[in-house]
């Protein structure tokens, strides 16, 4: 995208009475934002659902210039810009109908990696949601999937420092331009989670801070993510905002179940119970949900780990697995002779280590 296009675009998005969604209409219809702004209104009312309200201050050259002191912000402070068409831009999110017609990034955010998962929950964590969250992503890093969050207080930066701590990208959107950082404690976070990723938001520099805009970025954490998974939520909050989000972009949301006592674990119950979330308990029902491929790692990772880490009691199981593949749980507890409640255990670090996979009916393979 042109730096002459990226202004009209800005500009479009300064205009009031005017969103993403009929951004987006207008500039696939009319064939580019600068397009948009030179045309004709009378041209402009003659596409469906476009009325007066929402144009009249198409062609304002005042919007004009506040979107070149925008650019130029930008250009100082080495942010990137790009629109909805562009390479770049999350491919998940390009299906969603509300997605911000132009992203801005800072860091070193690659999305190559198509493996992208948003966790999120309450900003009043308690340590045993902390556990969790820490542990399933360390589960996962084997898979270097990107891990998308709000950088708020709780949930948010306790999954962005557990990704960077995993060597993982992880993805902060923000809900305000990137000319400040809220909150504000959480400055000292920055440079790490721009070494390992970066920050995104759609809000420009001269945008209200207002707390409607927290609301509105969870449609970027849910859109360009595969899957959201909420950690801890009380009855009501914005992680529940994120999972409707993200089930009426048709995406898999998880739960984590906890006691019904535990005032942070009703709004994750809240979920399952209504059928808007899976319960989760571990990494592999991630894993075996998004049917993610353990193969997908390095030969050369996974011989290694066949031949080296395996200890006497995962021998045993792969041994068993060997013999006759496919087998239940309890078949595999009594051939290997390993206690029901410790295979499980050993079960997810075999799994983790890319040597077998979990099937309906609590049956296991070797991959």
């Amino acid at each position: 995208m042109t730096k002459r296009e990226l202004t009209y675009l800005i500009a479009l998005q300064k205009l009031p009475n005017i969103g993403d969604t009929t951004i987006k209409k207008l500039i696939d219809r009319i064939g580019s934002a600068e397009a948009v702004y030179t045309e004709k209104k009378t041209n402009l009312l003659k596409i469906d659902g476009i009325g007066l309200h929402k144009i009249k201050e198409i062609g304002n050259s005042a919007f004009l210039d506040v979107a070149q002191k925008e650019i130029a912000f930008f250009e100082k402070e080495d942010i990137k810009a790009f629109d909805y068409k562009h390479p770049t831009y999350p491919s998940l999110l390009k299906h969603c109908i509300d997605g911000p017609s132009v992203l801005f990034t800072r860091g070193n955010i690659d999305l190559k990696n198509k493996k992208i998962i948003s966790i999120v929950g309450t900003r009043k964590i308690t340590t045993q949601g902390i556990a969790f969250c820490e542990e399933l992503i360390k589960e996962l890093a084997v898979l270097n999937p990107i891990i998308v969050s709000g950088f708020a207080y709780g949930t948010d930066i306790c999954a962005h420092k557990a990704a960077i701590k995993n060597n993982l990208q992880t993805i902060a959107c923000l809900a305000h331009g990137l000319n400040q950082i809220y909150p504000k404690p959480h400055a000292k976070y920055v440079s790490d989670v721009e070494k390992n990723g970066g920050f995104v938001t759609d809000f420009l520099t001269t945008s209200d801070f207002d707390r409607n805009n927290f609301l509105k970025r969870n449609r970027i954490i849910a859109g360009m993510s595969e899957a959201s998974i909420v950690i801890e939520s009380a009855p009501k909050g914005g992680s529940l905002v994120t999972a409707d989000i993200a089930n009426s972009y048709n995406r898999e949301v998880f739960a984590v179940p906890g006691r019904p006592t535990d005032s942070m674990s009703r709004g994750c119950i809240n979920l399952i119970k209504k059928n808007q979330a899976r319960p989760i308990t571990e990494a592999a029902d991630l894993i075996y949900y998004l049917g993610w491929d353990l193969e997908e790692k390095s030969e050369k990772n996974l011989q290694t780990q066949l031949f080296i880490d395996l200890n006497a009691e995962e021998q045993s199981v792969v041994d068993c697995l060997k013999k006759e593949n496919k087998q239940h749980i309890d078949e595999l507890a009594v051939n290997s002779s390993i206690p029901s409640y410790k295979l499980a255990s050993l079960l997810l670090d075999l799994e983790m280590k890319g040597i077998l996979r979990p099937l309906p009916g609590k049956l296991f393979e070797l991959i």
